[in-house]
């Protein structure tokens, strides 16, 4: 599918050259999500990719519909698919490698979107994401982790020293209560007479 062509004119989703109607509001949603993506985003940004940074997202994006478009509609592609694909590319276009589940995220909202549209639920969440997307241009976004090194791209924070001085006290020795000593306990014989032991045998 040519997404390069429904990237510079969205409103040739509703030409008759469109090869499926689906297919191409698909294609458009695909896009937008990978726009919303932030270390896509911000590889674009960086130039990761190099000077063609921002055509290997279309690219990428027409890599993911072709996957949908070239099978059986019992045999569409899993988020675990989708997932291996977008990690695989961040990999090799932008030498990125994501630890964060970022991927896997964008991963089940293009299957969501992909269910949404064969059940004919409308273009809504498309717009959505186009809507975002649009909100998005020009910003610029914050580089604050490194990318092998566990990066936090949905901005979520650690909560990393909050249970330090917990630790503190699970080392804390247990107390155990000391044992009975059952040989000063009187012991009564069969005639319920109380029998008095000496310190030693003579």
């Amino acid at each position: 599918m040519d997404v390069d062509k429904i990237v510079a004119d969205p409103s040739s989703s509703t030409s008759e050259t469109a090869p499926d109607a689906t297919l191409v509001v698909f294609a458009r949603g695909v896009i937008a999500r990978l726009t919303l993506w932030p270390a896509l985003r911000l590889a674009i940004q960086e130039s990761w990719g190099g000077p063609e940074s921002a055509q290997k997202q279309t690219w990428m994006a027409s890599v993911i519909v072709d996957a949908f478009d070239s099978v059986e509609s019992t045999e569409i592609p899993d988020a675990d698919y989708v997932e291996d694909m977008l990690l695989q590319i961040m990999s090799d276009e932008f030498d990125a490698s994501l630890e964060d589940g970022s991927g896997q995220s964008v991963a089940k909202d293009i299957l969501r979107l992909w269910t949404q549209l064969e059940e004919s639920k409308g273009e809504g969440l498309v717009r959505e994401w186009e809507e975002l997307a649009q909100k998005l241009k020009g910003k610029k976004v914050e580089h604050q982790e490194e990318v092998d090194g566990g990066s936090d791209w949905s901005d979520e924070s650690g909560s990393d020293g909050e249970d330090e001085d917990d630790d503190a006290t699970e080392n804390a020795p247990t107390l155990i209560p000391p044992k009975e000593d059952k040989s000063r306990e009187p012991e009564v014989d069969e005639d319920g007479f109380t029998l008095v032991k000496g310190k030693g045998r003579r």
